[in-house]
């Protein structure tokens, strides 16, 4: 028998319920005193799909007392230890933040900030277009393009997963702004800015360079090919400025728009310019199509396909409809156009229209035509409601069916507590608390109360993951990973070399998962990762 819940810890008055993979009776004993303060019996058996197994509920939601606890079946198998308390999700929250601060390229980590993950300056040489590169033209044109985050293990850095975790971010520090208060210990801690919009603000001092003069913003700033496995600063290949794209310009507009409402009471400036950039990006999608992305023959790193650009051009007509009223006619009609082409309730890079139904649920009351408002509202409660019956039906409680272990299968699940949070945000009665409960029950999951028995964020539990895919975490030195990263986690269909041999043909979705360094389709980290679970994070610290 095993006992699964999340490492992590549980908040004071809320609903708490492990997992047993055997029918039992139980108790929940406290740490300190080695003693039992609650029992009692599994609820009956739940096949659960996506783990291939009966599992059976252990609910002791009657344990409210702070402290630490960990629960013991009739046999004596012993769960992690836990704890109960109203504050319990502040380090968690404090780290996965910081973890963007140890991706940031172009500059120093200095120890004072980055302690033992300290290292030089990397990827500081100038740029060059993807074309001179491929034409061998001597002297060619350079560029500076230094800065911005490294994207996930590699050293790439991309223009629409930039956004996508700025929009998580930034949309994060608007809603729940007293979950930010805590310094960051990073260079720019202690002047007048929340240190979150300290860190954004490094992200998108790089993204306005990657903007071309016309409005068009290139797709992604990488090398050829993937480094080997090397610290940053030791990487010397040039890195090539691949060509724009419809969606990265899109992308661009939404979050430069977004930015410069949430940046102006801090960096005028910056916030103005901002939305001189939005508008530029929004000028060059009226007078372009679509114009998609592949890598040329032999170029490997992260390719950010996308078929479509409908979703991006939606985020990005609500948030232009937001920052720019003299042109919200504009801005609305398109927005409308589009919105019936899209889904309006995936907050990934590929699908990124909800983030449009985030920024019209958010804005001020006559801002979007009320109809309009209530046609995406009644499609986001739609689908959280959907997320509910599939949280319900699941031995784990996670929102997710077996064909939905997807490639950063802990992304899907973060995402989908992210518009479990909106619908709880935007409900005036009892159903926001069955929201609420929907949305904390993925972060269980994340941290724990999953078939594997895993916390899938580096530092946090007593089973957490080691060995992300991350070139600087395999190349310092040092045994334990920085703290704050969220693995990939599950994919039914591993397709690393590592994980194939591994992973038996025909293990359940749930489990097709290793914690192993060169699995990079299950155990690699990436920015946009993160971002969404500091979204749930920072509403479930509210009041703490």
């Amino acid at each position: 028998m095993a006992i699964y819940l999340n490492q992590e810890g549980y908040l004071t008055n809320v609903k708490k319920v492990a997992v047993s993979t055997k029918a039992c009776t139980f108790q929940v004993m406290d740490v300190s005193s080695n003693k039992s303060v609650a029992e009692g019996r599994s609820g009956a058996g739940v096949f659960d799909e996506a783990a291939g197994e009966e599992v059976f509920a252990l609910d002791f939601s009657g344990v409210r007392k702070p402290g630490k606890y960990y629960i013991q079946g009739d046999d004596g198998t012993r769960s992690h230890t836990f704890t109960v308390g109203d504050k319990i999700y502040a380090g968690l929250h404090k780290d996965m933040i910081k973890a963007l601060y140890f991706q940031r390229c172009g500059c120093e980590l200095k120890a004072e900030h980055a302690g033992v993950y300290a290292h030089e300056a990397c990827h500081i040489a100038p740029a060059i277009l993807l074309e001179d590169y491929m034409a061998g033209t001597e002297n060619p044109e350079t560029y500076d393009l230094c800065g911005g985050w490294h994207d996930a293990g590699d050293f790439g850095r991309y223009s629409t997963a930039a956004s996508v975790a700025l929009g998580h971010l930034l949309y994060a520090y608007k809603l729940f702004p007293e979950s930010f208060k805590d310094s960051l210990q990073i260079p720019e801690s202690g002047n007048d800015m929340p240190d979150v919009l300290n860190e954004c603000l490094y992200e998108l001092a790089w993204l306005i360079k990657m903007q071309r003069e016309d409005g068009g913003v290139y797709h992604k700033l990488t090398a050829w090919s993937h480094a080997p496995f090397i610290m940053p600063q030791e990487d010397h290949d040039p890195f090539l400025i691949y060509p724009v794209s419809s969606m990265a310009t899109a992308d661009y507009a939404a979050i430069m728009a977004l930015a410069s409402g949430i940046y102006k009471d801090f960096r005028p400036e910056f916030a103005k310019e901002a939305l001189e950039k939005a508008k530029k990006a929004w000028n060059w999608l009226e007078n372009n199509s679509y114009v998609g992305f592949k890598n040329p023959e032999g170029s490997n790193t992260g390719e950010y396909d996308d078929v479509c650009d409908e979703d991006e051009r939606f985020w990005a007509a609500c948030e232009m409809q937001k920052a720019d009223p003299a042109n919200a006619k504009v801005y609305l009609e398109r927005a409308k156009v589009y919105a019936e082409k899209v889904s309006k309730v995936d907050f990934g890079w590929t699908d990124v229209s909800a983030f449009g139904s985030l920024a019209v649920l958010t804005a001020e009351e006559g801002l979007f035509p009320a109809e309009f408002v209530k046609d995406i509202s009644n499609v986001v409660f739609a689908e959280a409601d959907r997320l509910v019956a599939l949280q319900n039906n699941s031995g784990y409680g996670v929102a997710m069916k077996a064909q939905d272990y997807v490639w950063g299968s802990n992304m899907v699940v973060c995402n989908r507590g992210m518009l479990l949070v909106l619908c709880a945000l935007k409900c005036k009665d009892v159903q926001a608390d069955v929201y609420k409960e929907a949305a904390l029950s993925q972060l269980h999951y994340l941290l724990g109360k999953n078939a594997l028995d895993v916390s899938y964020v580096t530092g946090h539990g007593e089973n957490a993951y080691k060995n992300p895919h991350n070139r600087p975490t395999a190349s310092d030195g040092i045994d334990e990973p920085m703290p704050g990263w969220v693995s990939g986690g599950p994919f039914k269909a591993p397709c690393d070399a590592v994980a194939m041999e591994k992973i038996p043909v025909g293990t359940p979705p749930m489990k097709c998962y290793i914690d192993h360094v060169d699995s990079y389709s299950t155990n690699e980290i990436t920015i946009y990762w993160n971002s969404p679970a500091i979204f749930m994070t920072a509403f479930f610290m509210q009041g703490e």
